[in-house]
């Protein structure tokens, strides 16, 4: 009874002592006081998985369980009604964020996962766009306030063009990076509303690893039930 007994705490103590599987080493200059928080979408919701209270040390670290590569938001709660958030994609091991209290988010730089420089490498293209896409608008509330009717058809016409391109681009990324888990977070996230036929496409170019991963499981789900949904109507 007291070999087991001490087998039992032996078990317990190799228990809690086992390292989490993300550490996210954070350093925010300028920050004194305040709360940040780890955050992740599970079930469509965002949740808290780890947080810590800030007074005066702007050094850091927050602790997650982690079975496949995900995104991950670093939330700061600066006593104030705002709360920012930096959002990153994590794989297991060391995650180094290093910002600033005055621009928490746009001063971010982050160094880890793979699949993180690949979702940068993806970002800055894409931002390209996108402040094209908003470029669109100005003019066409312009265009609108003039009542220029020939160039508001004009400004349709580029913006549809830019859509299309956006969503080529964000195919053929996907398909390009078959082996990383952020081709399917990219067709879950940028790309949910394309033809089937696109989000098939992704969905069969994904190496067996990806597949398997939690975005890769998600999108085989949504793929199915969009199909499903077909079916019935």
């Amino acid at each position: 009874m007291k070999r087991l007994s001490l087998l039992t705490l032996l078990v317990l103590t190799v228990s809690c002592a086992k390292q989490p599987d993300l550490t996210v080493k954070t350093h925010i200059k300028g920050l004194k006081k305040g709360t940040v928080y780890l955050k992740k979408v599970k079930d469509t919701a965002l949740i808290t998985v780890d947080s810590i209270q800030i007074n005066g040390n702007a050094e850091f670290e927050l602790y997650s369980n982690l079975e496949s590569p995900e995104v991950f938001y670093l939330y700061l709660n600066k006593n104030t009604n705002e709360d920012d958030a930096i959002a990153f994609f994590a794989d297991k091991g060391i995650t180094e964020i290093n910002t600033t209290l005055k621009n928490f988010v746009f001063d971010a730089k982050i160094k880890g996962a793979v699949q993180q420089a690949k979702w940068e490498e993806y970002q800055k293209m894409i931002s390209k766009l996108n402040n094209r896409n908003l470029d669109l608008i100005k003019e066409k509330f312009e265009a609108q306030m003039e009542n220029d009717t020939s160039k508001i058809k004009a400004i349709d016409n580029e913006y549809n063009s830019l859509l299309k391109r956006k969503y080529l681009f964000t195919v053929n990324f996907a398909i390009n990076n078959k082996d990383s888990e952020v081709s399917p977070y990219l067709a879950l996230t940028e790309i949910y509303n394309a033809r089937i036929n696109f989000l098939d496409t992704i969905n069969n170019s994904l190496t067996p690893k990806v597949k398997a991963s939690k975005y890769g499981k998600q999108l085989q789900v949504f793929i199915d039930e969009i199909k499903e949904a077909d079916k019935n109507n």
